[in-house]
């Protein structure tokens, strides 16, 4: 939002809890390695904010073709899902079964956005949504898969069609690349945390407070009237417009005059995902080519690995490489409260008893934990979210934002478009103030 804020010639201050730019996207480095905090990537699916970014990063924003893919009983299966790749993998009978299973789902289900279960399965069917889809699922969120929201799924749940599979089978690689929009991005030379930065720098530090937690929120149920920064400093608000990127929960909970006790209750149960990042440094050139793997595989704890030298060369030496295994939790399960060494012991014996890696070829290894990663989308969390946001919105001058503000699985181009409409909408109110 600073950086639209910048370029309206709006005065503004941001105030960060950390001591570093870019919140939970960022890139860390080890050594000679650098890698980010999640599998972050840019696909193209706004123009205008692509173009931007193009402006932001010139030359260091790399144009990157590389698969996504899921591990399999031993077998590496495309992301998003390919008809033709999935006969291949499954064979003959089971891609009947499935087949069958598809047209069963799709005839039978009514209502397919009841839940994800019922969304997975109207989509691909029985077979395939348990194989690959519900599992994982459990996994990555911690609840039944009938618990949850198929909003889950993003835009990732398609092309599992009778056009696609055609499509794959006379024109190859192609078609496959059109369908498969996770094999081309867009993604910065030194990390995904290089466009925070640009956009830090763009802005100016002297308009960035780090290390400035927000603890309280003034307001007279009308307007915001002041901020209080680490419980001690308070900034005064007056006339001016805020914009809030704390998780709602955290928002609410810091009103004072206190939000009333069924809203509070309300931001209670929505909930979030945290992570633990598990990393090892590699004594060889490149472990796969694939961008991310993702693993639905009940006997492995982690949930996805990506190599950040597929996405830029720069992340590793030449002859080196990195692989980075996502492990997701609540800050209740053991992953979060083990030590460094005991995280990295499991996933290590992991990786070699699948014969994935040396013991030999493991240089090193460090462990990063963020709390907040994804908001967890239980069914029926719409209607709270909206009786949230209702009662935001009764403070005139307040704005909130990004994906723990709006409690959104949002991706970067929506974050940036939704930080250009409120600058947008703060000079149109400030022009219709002006004409009165």
């Amino acid at each position: 939002m600073g950086y639209y804020a910048k370029r309206a010639n709006i005065p503004f201050a941001l105030f960060e809890k950390s001591g570093r730019i870019g919140g939970n996207c960022i890139t860390l480095r080890h050594g000679d390695f650098l890698f980010d905090s999640g599998a972050h990537r840019i696909h193209n699916r706004n123009p205008q904010i692509t173009q931007e970014l193009k402006d932001l990063l010139g030359d260091d924003l790399l144009r990157v073709e590389a698969p996504s893919q899921i591990f399999h009983h031993g077998r590496l299966i495309d992301f998003p899902l390919s008809p033709l790749n999935l006969c291949l993998n499954l064979g003959f009978s089971q891609s009947l079964r499935a087949a069958w299973d598809l047209m069963i789902g799709r005839l039978t289900i009514k209502d397919r956005l009841a839940n994800f279960e019922s969304f997975a399965v109207a989509t691909y069917g029985r077979t395939i949504a348990e194989k690959f889809l519900l599992g994982y699922s459990e996994k990555l969120w911690g609840i039944r898969v009938a618990q949850l929201s198929p909003n889950i799924a993003g835009r990732r749940l398609k092309g599992l069609n009778v056009q696609t599979f055609v499509s794959e089978a006379f024109f190859g690689k192609k078609a496959k690349t059109e369908h498969l929009e996770g094999m081309n991005f867009y993604y910065p030379r030194e990390g995904f945390g290089e466009i925070p930065q640009r956009l830090a720098e763009v802005c100016g530090l002297e308009h960035i407070f780090f290390n400035s937690e927000v603890t309280r929120i003034v307001h007279d149920n009308r307007r915001l009237l002041a901020v209080e920064i680490n419980g001690a400093k308070t900034v005064e608000v007056g006339q001016e417009q805020v914009v809030s990127t704390l998780s709602i929960g955290a928002l609410i909970k810091g009103l004072e005059p206190k939000a009333p006790e069924h809203i509070i209750q309300i931001a209670q149960t929505l909930k979030f995902r945290h992570m633990v990042l598990a990393v090892l440094f590699i004594d060889r050139p490149s472990f796969t080519k694939n961008a991310t793997i993702y693993i639905p595989d009940p006997d492995l704890p982690f949930t996805r690995i990506y190599e950040p030298k597929n996405r830029s060369a720069a992340m590793s030496p030449t002859d080196k490489t990195c692989l980075v295994f996502e492990t997701p939790c609540q800050k209740t399960d053991a992953c979060w409260t083990m030590g460094q060494e005991e995280i990295l012991d499991l996933v290590r014996s992991r990786v070699i008893q699948k014969g994935w890696l040396k013991d030999k070829e493991i240089i090193d290894g460090l462990v990063y934990r963020f709390e907040c990663a994804y908001p967890i989308l239980e069914k029926g969390y719409e209607q709270k979210l909206s009786v949230l946001l209702e009662y935001l919105s009764s403070f005139a001058n307040l704005h909130s934002s990004g994906r723990n503000g709006l409690f959104a699985y949002s991706w970067l181009h929506d974050i940036m478009l939704a930080g250009k409409g409120i600058v947008r909408d703060i000079i149109a109110a400030e022009e219709a103030d002006s004409n009165e």
